[in-house]
């Protein structure tokens, strides 16, 4: 039998992307993912391969989601209990207390080195003192 050339992978054309995007729009709930509601390329994935048959790789994935104007979105890590007053009224009437006052002298070099007193080398020794003169 013949090889009948390279194949590529069915993708998804313009009205089965309209199809996952309405299920990715009814949210990870919908589809077994309560404890967390993010979808993530992964999710994307295995509900590309539950709905159409069609396995694409994490890279392939995202290619597709940015390639029809989907971009990665990050939650904001707020716990739900945060009181924005309370943190206001602990940075303006306590953190003062606890931080340390600023120095207000700074030694004059960032170098954490001192500076050398000499070349330490004896005085004794071959070479030390003597003058060189350019030839």
């Amino acid at each position: 039998m013949r090889s009948k050339g390279p194949h590529r992978r069915a993708r998804l054309d313009q009205a089965a992307f309209a199809r996952l995007e309405a299920e990715l729009n009814r949210g990870p709930a919908a589809h077994g993912y309560a404890d967390d509601q993010r979808w993530t390329l992964g999710r994307i994935a295995a509900l590309i391969r539950d709905v159409f048959g069609i396995d694409y790789t994490l890279p392939g994935v995202s290619l597709l989601l940015r390639r029809n104007g989907w971009s990665v979105q990050v939650p904001g890590r707020r716990a739900v209990q945060r009181d924005d007053t309370a943190i206001e009224v602990w940075k303006r009437e306590v953190w003062p207390q606890v931080e340390p006052p600023r120095a207000t002298w700074a030694p004059g070099s960032v170098s954490r080195t001192r500076r050398v007193k000499g070349s330490g080398r004896r005085e004794d020794a071959p070479g030390a003192g003597a003058d060189i003169a350019p030839r």
